[in-house]
């Protein structure tokens, strides 16, 4: 059975809050060491869903804003000095009727995109921190177990880190409420 739209939807409600993003890290190691603090998860990692950079010619002085091809970015930030440091964790969901090569054009198509001077445009709730972007991007695919087996063989076979989802129909409705934050959406 091939990836639901459902499936789809749902990592991508959840892991567009903090939490859910931080409980992803936690099955991939490496990406959960570079969270600066644990403690104050609301301070140190930030979500942006489909997220939007913009590009910036330093010749030309000009700019350009685009939609990156992720489908989540996970910054991290250091709570004492309020400023983003240099880990940008960008998540790629299984998405449905995605062949490989689509998926992999996508973190392709990412990493040029982010070759150059950017910054990242934000909720303005995060508007005092730092957008600007950095050297240190690195992908996480998220995959289901209806994704076939083309698609991890692959993943495998180009050194990407992936992790593995049951069907998101685990994930609880009624756990909305304590993710509510204090500042509400723009």
């Amino acid at each position: 059975m091939p990836v639901q739209k459902s499936h789809y939807e749902s990592s991508l409600a959840e892991y567009s809050n903090h939490l859910s993003a931080i409980a992803l890290l936690k099955q991939h190691r490496p990406y959960l060491e570079m969270i600066p603090s644990l403690r104050r998860p609301d301070e140190s990692v930030l979500t942006i869903p489909l997220p939007i950079v913009r590009i910036r010619d330093t010749q030309t002085k000009d700019s350009q804003t685009i939609s990156l091809p992720c489908d989540v970015a996970i910054l991290m930030c250091d709570p004492e000095w309020k400023i983003k440091t240099d880990v940008e964790i960008l998540l790629f969901i299984h998405r449905p009727h995605e062949d490989f090569s689509e998926l992999l054009g996508r973190w392709r198509q990412t990493q040029v995109c982010l070759d150059k001077n950017y910054e990242w445009l934000m909720h303005p709730r995060y508007s005092h921190i730092l957008s600007e972007g950095s050297n240190s991007v690195y992908p996480l695919f998220v995959v289901f177990s209806e994704t076939s087996e083309r698609i991890q063989r692959g993943l495998v076979g180009a050194d990407l880190p992936f992790v593995m989802q049951t069907p998101p129909a685990i994930f609880e409705e009624d756990t909305v409420d304590s993710y509510s934050s204090e500042i509400p959406p723009a």
